[in-house]
């Protein structure tokens, strides 16, 4: 039987695979979805990919399934009983970063800037298509990233510097940093 070829960073974990084979890399549009996504990319910071994704279910029981509108009214209260939540990173600034990127997203919104418009001009609406060969090739930033990270600095998102930025960016699939080699490279770089 012939193994099918991934990107290198995957590694042996069934729900690694699951991940890169069928959401990794695929072109988001939805406001909401992206806002989770890049909420759980913040709290990756100095953590690796996995632990994350594995505290997904977890994270959405918590956050109201990525509500920004019901994550907004979370109180002290709220925040307290989220620090003693062992099904999430117990960790007081990065629990706070979502509430703050819920408020961020709300006035995004009531000044009439769609998130997914905002998130998608910083690759001008379309999909850009990488011929990497190996991961090594991959960067962990680039211009795009510095001017997301910034952009969103600056309407009070938090957890959201130009790596993170560009995690999110390989994750919905604004950029297809899938190597060539890999079995998703031709169907994501079909999609925008």
């Amino acid at each position: 039987m012939t193994q099918l070829r991934r990107c290198q960073w995957v590694g042996d974990d069934p729900i690694y695979r699951d991940y890169h084979d069928k959401v990794w890399g695929i072109p988001v549009h939805d406001p909401i979805t992206l806002f989770a996504k890049l909420c759980l990319d913040g709290q990756q910071a100095g953590l690796s990919w996995i632990t994350i994704l594995k505290k997904q279910a977890n994270y959405e029981d918590a956050f109201y399934h990525f509500d920004p509108f019901k994550i907004a009214q979370m109180t002290e209260t709220d925040i307290e009983v989220q620090m003693q939540n062992k099904g999430i990173v117990r960790n007081r600034l990065k629990i706070n970063s979502i509430v703050k990127n819920a408020k961020a997203y709300i006035a995004m919104q009531e000044a009439g800037e769609d998130f997914s418009d905002f998130i998608w001009q910083f690759v001008d609406h379309k999909v850009v298509v990488n011929e990497w060969l190996n991961d090594e090739q991959v960067p962990t930033s680039t211009p795009q990233s510095d001017a997301m990270a910034k952009a969103l600095k600056k309407r009070g998102f938090s957890f959201v510097g130009t790596t993170i930025c560009y995690a999110f960016m390989q994750a919905v699939g604004l950029v297809n940093d899938h190597t060539t080699d890999c079995h998703c490279y031709q169907a994501c770089k079909g999609l925008n």
